[in-house]
């Protein structure tokens, strides 16, 4: 549904914002953008709905080669902006009735729309009225109104409270369940691990690694296993067991039976030694496996944090 191919952009001449980048998204996919502010998502995003012109590269978003594009093409895509773009004189529903009436193809309904997004007891107030979490529901609510094919959503749960989130993040599984193709642009792992299929680690205007949240995690993540134990005192050790060295997190014990928390490595003898230890000793009381977040391996990859 989406298909880039050496794709640059530039504000100033000096430097690419978006810098030869090559990526497909599969119909019915859910395909993330994953980096921190300034790295080149927005840009991208703004170049494939038509907003910014294309200076180097080629896309094709839903079939159509995105540049040049006039209506059919904005009747087959959804757009939800980080930054709320929304009339203030306007009450909500009459925002959703206008931009409704823009479109060449059959409109959701308002009502419900707006409901969907818990903004209907707020229908009639003017959004000049509405705090910044309930501009971005709306603004949420109208990217679905032409019942898009491909849907573009740039940091959709930015600013909104944990209740609000969920109800956005269910609406988005619903839809992709649906068949909608979305492109989603965050910085927010935690959303990018739970919503996409595939995920592209974008950094400085270039592409660093796109795969599946799993497969980068084994990738680049390290097996680890974190362990809850306590002191022999709490299993009514004495004698020559008080003295052993178990090894990392565990030394210089006072035999108090504080509860002890171990992070060991599954990739070195080591670590599978020390597992075996405290297994023969009978002293674990929980044990979780660990693995990367994606913010681990974005940090790996580049050297700076996500956000």
């Amino acid at each position: 549904m989406i298909r880039v191919k050496n794709l640059k952009y530039s504000y100033d001449k000096k430097k690419y914002a978006v810098d030869d980048i090559s990526f497909l998204v599969k119909k019915g996919e859910v395909f993330g953008f994953l980096g921190p502010n300034g790295a080149g998502k927005s840009t991208t995003q703004k170049i494939l709905t038509g907003l910014l012109p294309i200076q180097e590269g080629k896309a094709h978003v839903a079939g159509m080669e995105v540049m040049g594009q006039r209506s059919r093409f904005f009747n087959k895509i959804g757009v939800s902006f980080e930054i709320a773009n929304a009339y203030d004189k306007l009450t909500g529903l009459e925002n959703l009735e206008y931009y409704a009436g823009l479109f060449d193809v059959d409109t959701l309904d308002c009502n419900e729309l707006i409901k969907s997004v818990g903004l209907e007891d707020a229908k009639d107030v003017r959004v000049g009225n509405y705090s910044k979490g309930m501009k971005q529901r709306l603004i949420f609510a109208r990217s679905m109104i032409n019942n898009p094919e491909v849907w573009f959503l740039d940091e959709p749960v930015t600013g909104l409270d944990p209740s609000s989130s969920r109800d956005i993040l269910d609406i988005i599984k619903r839809r992709n369940e649906e068949g909608t193709t979305i492109l989603l642009t965050t910085h927010n792992m935690t959303v990018a691990e739970e919503l996409c299929h595939r995920i592209a680690f974008m950094n400085n205007g270039r592409l660093i690694a796109v795969d599946t949240p799993r497969n980068l995690k084994l990738k680049y993540g390290e097996k680890r296993v974190r362990i809850e134990y306590r002191s022999d005192a709490e299993h009514g050790r004495t004698g020559d067991n008080d003295n052993i060295d178990y090894g990392k997190g565990s030394r210089g014990m006072n035999g108090d039976g504080s509860l002890i928390s171990e992070d060991i490595s599954l990739e070195s003898e080591e670590g599978r030694k020390r597992i075996k230890e405290l297994v023969d000793f009978g002293k674990i009381e929980t044990i979780h496996s660990e693995e990367a977040t994606l913010e681990d391996i974005f940090i790996e990859l580049t050297g700076r944090r996500l956000v």
